[in-house]
């Protein structure tokens, strides 16, 4: 490769990082290129740790066989995350675990030559016909490291028989820190929508990327608002406070899962309550959505217990109320913490219903503006007329229909 192709292969990364490529596109045209102009790559892999609630961070291959992922997802590999002891075993015995704990930032071995390897994992390179192996990190300045996420690593292995020469090791030195650069990027905006999504939900997150920041901007929207909660939380409180958080995330993966199947977008976890809303075209398909994601939440919850109690864990149950109206939608809050959330009469209205569940004994509680809507009086039975507290008149409550 010479200095050319340098030149050209550097200039074409920076060019696919600031145009937002994602990270496969970037390593597999960086490793099409790079063969092109004359690096005996045959297989090549760049992941990073990343801030995801599930996934340690990313990897991205190339060159190898079509039964491997592109793509792949990792889990956790360190043993006080709760990784696996296999997962844990298999990172303890890799190159770049020696690499950072020996603070190297390169590592080169011939791996068609070595008769017990260093490393297992250069046992089944070996077996498939690789001959050399060049594991690289790109380390981040301290103060710019976001959780687990400090660094880039890369791996290069080839089949050529005698291996990379020096000129290919100079090559790659001065060609991985752009490939890594643009990588980071990718990797940042790719997390910054994940965070986003995760912490304000789908819709929220969306708006909040595409600019909508300014305190005090808010539309109104036309939406069913869905506000939930469990039955019986503080008394498991008190009898069982280190079920809490097991029990919070297995009921809210259920219900939050029957929302988002649905279209809806889920604002706010507070405690054991969710706040959602569904919006459409027409109200009839937003509550229409708002009754399957009903339907669904609750047959979900039912297996979920079932499960749990054949544990010996503790049980609960979900209440659900819904109402439609408009509301203001957008950004309120001091200048220093802003909140994307949804508010006006309507959405204290359906707490109001969602808090009568109990006294109604009823899991779901609809109002009758949510079933005077075109095609929902159909599923729904009335349960009388009730005083809703900071309501003025009397509401006309509905429930699922049993049949």
């Amino acid at each position: 490769m010479n200095e050319n192709d340098i030149n050209a292969l550097t200039a074409w990364l920076a060019k696919a990082g600031l145009s937002g490529e994602p990270e496969d596109t970037l390593v597999s045209g960086f490793c099409d290129r790079a063969v092109a102009a004359g690096l005996p790559f045959s297989r090549a892999q760049v992941f990073i740790d990343t801030l995801h609630p599930v996934y340690e961070g990313r990897l991205v291959r190339w060159g190898y066989a079509p039964t491997r992922p592109v793509v792949q997802e990792y889990g956790r590999t360190g043993s006080a995350t709760g990784a696996s002891a296999e997962d844990v075993a298999r990172w303890s015995a890799s190159p770049f675990f020696h690499m950072l704990q020996t603070g190297k930032n390169i590592l080169h071995r011939r791996v068609s030559e070595e008769s017990e390897p260093d490393f297992p994992v250069f046992k089944d390179y070996r077996a498939d016909g690789m001959t050399d192996y060049i594991a690289i990190i790109n380390r981040f300045a301290p103060e710019n490291a976001i959780g687990e996420m400090d660094c880039i690593y890369s791996s290069w292995l080839t089949s050529r028989v005698d291996g990379f020469n020096d000129a290919d090791i100079a090559a790659l030195k001065r060609i991985v820190p752009t490939l890594a650069l643009a990588f980071k990027a990718a990797a940042l905006a790719r997390m910054t929508g994940t965070l986003m999504e995760t912490y304000l939900g789908r819709d929220a997150g969306r708006l909040v990327l595409s600019g909508r920041i300014m305190r005090g901007v808010t539309e109104r929207i036309d939406a069913v608002i869905w506000f939930s909660d469990l039955r019986g939380f503080t008394r498991i409180t008190d009898s069982s406070p280190e079920q809490i958080i097991p029990l919070l995330n297995d009921y809210a993966d259920v219900v939050v899962s029957a929302i988002n199947a649905q279209g809806g977008d889920v604002l706010k976890l507070i405690g054991d309550g969710i706040l959602a809303i569904f919006t459409a075209e027409d109200r009839a398909h937003a509550c229409a959505a708002a009754l399957a994601a009903t339907v669904e939440a609750q047959k979900q919850v039912q297996a979920l217990s079932a499960r749990r109690a054949n544990e010996s864990l503790p049980t609960t149950d979900m209440y659900v109320g819904l109402h439609v109206g408009e509301v203001f939608y957008g950004n309120i809050g001091s200048t220093e913490r802003l909140d994307f959330t949804v508010v006006g009469p309507a959405v204290n209205e359906t707490s109001r219903i969602a808090a009568m569940c109990r006294s109604v004994d009823q899991p779901v509680l609809v109002s009758e503006t949510f079933a005077a809507v075109d095609g929902m009086r159909g599923h729904l039975l009335s349960v009388g007329r009730y005083a809703l507290r900071g309501v003025t008149q009397p509401q006309e409550l509905f429930t699922l229909d049993p049949a």
